[in-house]
């Protein structure tokens, strides 16, 4: 059994108190959930050629949460990098902390050290600050890393516009010069293939990476925002395009809407086209994007709710029917939990609809016992986040990079919606985690 530690029950009802009084905004003047204190402690400041640059560290182990690396790999990487930048940005506009907006600028300027002259980005470093640029998870090219460093650089250049000229037009060649990149790396030429009695499009990243072609339309949505370049829309619509296809079933018939991540397989982390869908529905006004975002969210969802979520799944035609081919319920992990967040807030926002508020907290509640173990996962007096859940009896106690700031993204977006927040509170006081 797992032991919990927790903060002083009053303390904490007061701050749901709070939220809750401001339901309307859906802002406090202090987090409630969120608690960036192991973060911070992740968090390292280095110096390389006499610039100062942020790190996060990429594991840390149980019992006593001390940095760990990885030797073929490296300490820390752009993805962790990237990631923790959009947190503490974040941050610091909802509560004004002038802390989380310097560690900010160190991790960007760490992104910005990274960037290749390809316009793609190295991921790792290793312990004497030296970038990997062999390694297949390190080297810099169209994949993961460099669409959330792209994701992190276009945050940023709205955060820093008016706090910092110097950074903002460093940020801003970086940008365009990862926009040029992909642009250039991806074709217009629009094919579809049969993969096994499914249709699937060739054009996304890998072919039929879904997943990693909801981060690209992500920040090109957000790009677009900025500068107005009417020459992303191609490569949004296409890759949107692109996501659309790889929905399977409908609300009577498996997997209901959901987005398969790449070829017949769906996997719970990163699985971002709902959200992505949202984002480019507000530059395009697209509605076969919003539709198809909201009935994954409306359906899928539900049904992860369920099965008390799972890790990832495959589908194979059976009489012409789309039936599960394999199914993994473990790992369970914070990265499979945020995505689904992020997305259902993003449709309570667009449309109006409250459910959805209570839908994300319902998702987010995995954190705090709603999950197959019913362990809580998060602590919210000391900001950790445990690595996974292994199955119903085993956690992985370990808290790194991803899992912390997975769960602070998460933690943080429900914050800002008051019903969420309320909805999420309530949940977990039924559980009795914190009582």
């Amino acid at each position: 059994m797992i032991i919990f530690q927790h903060k002083p029950l009053l303390i904490f009802a007061l701050s749901i108190l709070l939220s809750c009084a401001r339901i309307d905004h859906g802002q406090t003047n202090a987090p409630v959930f969120v608690n960036k204190a192991h973060l911070d402690n992740l968090y390292e400041e280095i110096s390389i050629e006499g610039n100062k640059l942020g790190i996060v560290h990429i594991y840390c182990e149980y019992p006593d949460y001390k940095w760990v690396g990885d030797s073929d790999e490296g300490i820390a990487c752009v993805d962790d990098a990237a990631r923790s930048a959009l947190f503490y940005m974040k941050y610091s506009e909802r509560f004004n902390d002038s802390t989380a907006a310097l560690k900010a600028e160190r991790l960007i300027r760490f992104l910005l050290y990274m960037q290749a002259e390809n316009g793609f980005f190295y991921n790792f470093i290793f312990a004497d600050y030296s970038i990997n640029k062999t390694h297949q998870n390190s080297v810099a090219r169209a994949d993961w890393w460099s669409w959330r460093a792209l994701w992190a650089l276009t945050e940023a250049y709205g955060f820093f516009k008016d706090r910092n000229v110097e950074l903002s037009g460093r940020i801003k060649k970086a940008i365009e010069k990862t926009v040029n990149s992909t642009k250039s790396n991806f074709t217009r030429e629009k094919n579809v293939v049969d993969l096994d009695g499914f249709v699937r499009p060739t054009w996304l990243p890998y072919q039929y990476a879904s997943d990693q072609a909801a981060v690209i339309v992500i920040a090109l949505s957000k790009y677009y925002l900025l500068f107005h370049d009417d020459s992303v829309l191609n490569l949004i619509n296409d890759f949107c395009d692109g996501m659309i296809l790889m929905q399977e079933g409908n609300e009577n018939q498996f997997p209901f809407y959901a987005f398969i991540s790449w070829e017949n397989l769906w996997h719970a982390w990163g699985n971002s086209q709902s959200y992505s869908l949202l984002c480019a529905y507000e530059i395009t006004h697209n509605k076969k994007y919003l539709t198809s975002a909201l009935n994954e969210i409306n359906h899928f969802y539900k049904y992860l709710l369920k099965e008390k979520f799972v890790n990832e799944l495959s589908i194979k035609k059976e009489n012409g029917k789309t039936v599960i081919n394999t199914i993994k319920k473990y790992s369970q992990i914070a990265y499979g939990i945020r995505p689904m967040v992020f997305a259902s807030l993003k449709a309570g926002k667009l449309t109006g609809d409250e459910k959805y508020s209570l839908l994300a907290a319902k998702i987010a509640s995995w954190l705090f016992g709603n999950n197959p173990a019913e362990a809580k996962m998060y602590f919210e007096q000391s900001g950790i986040c445990y690595d996974g859940i292994i199955n119903e009896k085993e956690i992985n106690k370990n808290s790194g990079a991803e899992s912390t700031i997975e769960a602070l993204l998460t933690l943080l977006s429900v914050e800002g919606d008051g019903r969420a927040s309320c909805k999420l509170n309530e949940m977990i006081n039924e559980k009795g985690k914190l009582k």
